[in-house]
């Protein structure tokens, strides 16, 4: 398992009192550290602007880049940027560019980015939800045109459905987007009956709902779908805001849940892709719920 971060990621502040703060980039840290001392660690590099404008107009990426921050820029009522904050959302977007790289370069088969912000919810053109660029979309399109890929699946297992990442994807066959989320919740999307172009799966989870529901969703509808693509490359948003301690959401996961379903992806890229899967670093709110998650996610991985 090859890990991604840099620091930059932890210099980015939205501001005092927001969820996404740095104390969940230095949980998931320190908790993989601990757990996987082996593993090896690389510095995320840049993404180009050619990379993220696969996935962004050019406005979105000039706003993001370009704009002087001299203290705070408040994006959205959710979202900000702080002075640190393009290098931030440069190198999150980075370390899924430069991990696809090396999975598909055969150097590893597993790559796990330890980044923030997150992504999933920024559309093509504009920044939402905590999310400035949409790392695992700029991943997959950077797999499509540099690596020649004609099948590339985003398994979203985060509790929020990653309208961003939908949205950059629903007219492109080559990249199927899956998704398990709790409904209703923000950003309000991700119905069953929104396939885009058939490639994609969405699988929408009422308040409350715990184990059980969520297994019978990915073995019954989600994995069996993406087990019909075929997948040449697995990208994974592993956001665990649906652990029961997490306070943004309403679902009562396990860390269990989320080491089931991991050893499910990877067995299925072990099936259809050659064992490649790149993973980011999506939502997760709760410290406590951050640290057992990533673990077990990893654990899950290379079971």
């Amino acid at each position: 398992m090859l890990l991604y971060t840099h620091p930059a990621c932890l210099a980015h502040d939205p501001g005092a009192g927001h969820p996404e703060c740095p104390a969940r980039l230095e949980a998931v840290l320190h908790a993989v550290r601990a757990a996987f001392p082996m593993s090896p660690w690389r510095e995320a590099p840049r993404a180009s602007r050619d990379a993220l404008l696969r996935v962004h107009t050019r406005d979105l990426v000039s706003r993001l880049l370009d704009t002087p921050v001299h203290d705070r820029l408040r994006l959205d009522e959710d979202t900000a940027m702080s002075v640190d904050s393009p290098e931030a959302a440069l190198r999150a977007a980075g370390a899924g560019v430069a991990a696809v790289d090396a999975v598909m370069n055969g150097t590893h088969t597993q790559a796990f980015c330890a980044v923030r912000p997150p992504g999933h919810h920024s559309t093509g053109a504009v920044a939402m939800g905590f999310c400035l660029f949409n790392s695992a979309a700029v991943a997959a399109a950077h797999a499509v045109h540099q690596h020649g890929l004609e099948r590339v699946v985003i398994a979203d297992f985060d509790v929020h459905h990653g309208n961003g990442s939908q949205d950059i994807f629903a007219r492109e066959p080559r990249v199927m987007y899956a998704s398990s989320h709790q409904s209703p919740l923000y950003p309000d999307s991700g119905r069953p009956e929104e396939v885009g172009v058939g490639n994609l799966a969405n699988a929408p989870l009422a308040p409350g709902t715990g184990s059980d529901a969520f297994r019978h969703a990915w073995r019954e509808n989600l994995l069996p779908r993406i087990e019909a693509f075929r997948p040449q490359l697995v990208l994974v948003s592993a956001g665990f805001d649906g652990h029961r301690l997490d306070p943004l959401a309403d679902l009562v996961l396990e860390a269990a849940d989320y080491r089931w379903l991991s050893a499910e992806l990877a067995a299925l890229a072990r099936r259809h892709a050659g064992g490649r899967l790149v993973s980011l670093l999506e939502g997760g709110y709760s410290l406590a719920a951050l640290r057992a998650c990533s673990v077990a996610h990893l654990e899950g991985l290379t079971a």
